[in-house]
């Protein structure tokens, strides 16, 4: 009995494959659609990756990998780096007794390490310390001060050496512990009060325009006529308190630049050598240098996504695109914010000792592993996500047995045989899936996956055949938790049907076993090619496995009926292990 809600299946009279570019690395003669633009926060390393780090990277990484199968013949510039100016990494420097450059080539390769462990698939490595960005930075600072923008001043104010940045007197606030002590409210550190002279950017005059900028990207969010509500900031909850703080405060002059006997590693300002670059400023430009500008002009401008941790929204949502609109650039279109990673619902400090280290994790549990807990976990980005290791084990026990075990369940020799029993000539998946499935269309709406319950297969491909439109409907809205949910529960009902079918017992007839086999199969394609943003290695695995082509990866290809399996002969499947199981702390194991 069908008791899925609102599936329906009618009769299509074609096994249709869809017109799709296969996938390829870009090159300029291949689109001339501007590239997807997609960047995580310049991370500061002036101490060890950590886990907030990781799930940065791995959350753009699934926005860019999207991007990629969803348009393969559209480009991405994946961005990320680090940010190695600053009186932090200058004390560093002097305290290890080595020049500040060596220091931030130590480091700044540890974050490189990081995204290589990962996986991440960056196009763009870019360091502040580089020349290309320095170029950058020059060039944006005159023409500010050539419009007028910038002046020297005078500057009082609170300064956190913690994080680099002057804060005004509304963003301070009392310790809760110690005396005579402020605070950032947003970070947290400890700042104290600073009297200098410094240069100061007209920051109160894009008040209105920043306003106006977020009112109309809530509306549009509103409207979402396009099925898109992501624009701005994401989640909604930051982009109100911007709009919120755009409203009820008046935006200061925001000092960029501090005296070099002060900071004396970073860009000197152009045409005062006696002033060092704010390193906020000098990082803000990554964003620009990054994709060459201006030598190379705007080709891949603006950024469609970034990445950012919830304490440097400001940065991001203000300071950022004042800076933007004072050089007449497009500003970027999502800034997708996430909360923090805790330890014990508490912030991760080194002082406590509960750092999560994700290069151990990894090294523990499986690259593919920490970045499926990193999305499933983490993917929702609006409230902080305490970091679990034995939450961190169910959700690889999860998508071991879901996805894992269930393709070495299905391509067990006992229900290959039992299936082969009703295969009338050697075949191919397409000719005996076309066969099995005669005159069947499983279009139709979808279902509520949480409750529904199949009890046959043609139930499960009609799941299936939704399930890369409500994918990709969650990621274009950057719901990276709830894209995934989506594949994770499809597999549940999958493995359950399988449980409910016994496609291996002689109780039922063998075509019940090719039916199962058959449909397993598809689920495996389809849930194979949705799954490669989030665990690449894995999907390229079974993919493999299944002997999909490289140019039937693509989105296009997630649906029923779209794609080969097992080459020429669909019995030739053989079912590989596709995950390991965790290596127990200080075991030589793999």
């Amino acid at each position: 009995m069908l008791t899925c809600r609102g599936l329906r299946l009618r009769i299509r009279s074609s096994f249709s494959r869809p017109v799709v570019r296969p996938v390829r690395r870009y090159n300029a003669t291949q689109s001339t659609e501007k590239p997807f633009y997609v960047t995580t926060p310049i991370f500061y390393p002036n101490a060890r990756p950590h886990i907030g780090h990781l799930h940065s990277l791995v959350t753009a990484d699934i926005i860019a990998r999207f991007q990629r199968i969803l348009n393969p013949a559209r480009p991405v510039v994946f961005l990320t780096g680090t940010d190695e100016h600053g009186l932090k990494m200058q004390q560093a420097a002097q305290a290890k007794g080595v020049d500040p450059l060596a220091w931030c080539d130590t480091i700044s390769a540890a974050f490189r390490t990081l995204g290589e462990r990962a996986n991440i698939s960056g196009t763009v490595f870019m360091r502040t310390t580089q020349r290309q960005h320095r170029d950058t930075v020059e060039h944006v600072w005159r023409a500010l001060a050539d419009r007028g923008l910038i002046y020297k001043d005078a500057y009082e104010g609170y300064y956190s050496t913690t994080d680099e940045c002057f804060y005004p007197s509304s963003r301070v606030t009392s310790h809760p512990t110690l005396p005579n002590t402020k605070i950032s409210t947003e970070t947290g550190s400890v700042v104290e009060w600073s009297s200098e002279v410094n240069y100061k950017l007209r920051l109160s005059q894009f008040r209105e325009v920043l306003l106006a900028h977020y009112t109309s990207a809530a509306a549009r969010n509103a409207m979402a006529e396009d099925g898109h509500a992501s624009r701005g900031v994401h989640p909604e909850v930051y982009q109100n308190a911007v709009m919120q703080d755009l409203k009820t405060e008046l935006l200061e002059d925001l000092s960029i630049s501090r005296p070099r006997e002060r900071i004396g590693w970073g860009i000197p300002v152009p045409r005062d050598p006696s002033q060092t670059v704010y390193v906020w400023f000098d990082a803000l430009l990554v964003y620009l240098s990054g994709v060459g500008y201006p030598a190379a002009g705007t080709g891949a401008w603006p950024p469609d996504v970034q990445v950012v941790g919830k304490d440097i929204v400001r940065f991001h949502a203000i300071y950022l695109p004042a800076i933007l609109s004072a050089m007449n650039l497009a500003m970027p279109k999502t800034l997708l914010t996430h909360a923090h990673w805790t330890a014990g619902q508490k912030k991760m400090s080194k002082s406590l000792g509960n750092v999560a280290d994700p290069m151990a994790a990894m090294d523990e549990f499986g690259v593919d592993t920490v970045r499926f807990y990193l999305a499933r976990v983490g993917g929702r980005f609006r409230d902080d996500v305490d970091w679990s290791e034995e939450q961190l084990r169910k959700h690889a026990d999860e998508i071991r047995n879901s996805l894992g075990n269930y393709f070495l369940r299905v391509t067990s020799n006992v229900i290959k045989s039992r299936a082969a029993k009703v295969m009338i000539d050697p075949l191919s998946f397409r000719d005996v899936f076309s066969r099995q499935f005669p005159n069947m269309d499983v279009s139709g709406s979808w279902t509520d996956l949480e409750t529904c319950k199949l009890s046959t297969n043609e139930e499960l491909l009609a799941l299936l055949d939704g399930l890369g439109p409500r994918v990709e409907c969650a990621m274009k809205n950057l719901e990276v938790a709830d894209a995934l949910h989506t594949i994770v529960l499809v597999l549940r009902h999958a493995n359950a049907l399988l449980t409910t079918l016994e496609p291996w017992s002689d109780v039922h007839p063998p075509d019940i076993a090719l039916s199962c086999y058959l449909a397993a199969l598809e689920t495996l394609r389809i849930t194979g090619i949705l799954l490669q943003p989030f665990v690449p290695h894995t999907s390229e695995r079974l993919l493999d496995a299944l002997d999909i082509s490289a140019d039937e990866r693509s989105v296009a290809y997630a649906r029923v009926a779209k794609g080969q399996v097992g080459g020429s002969l669909v019995m030739d499947v053989k079912g590989v292990k596709l995950f390991d199981k965790p290596v127990k702390k200080g075991s030589s194991e793999s």
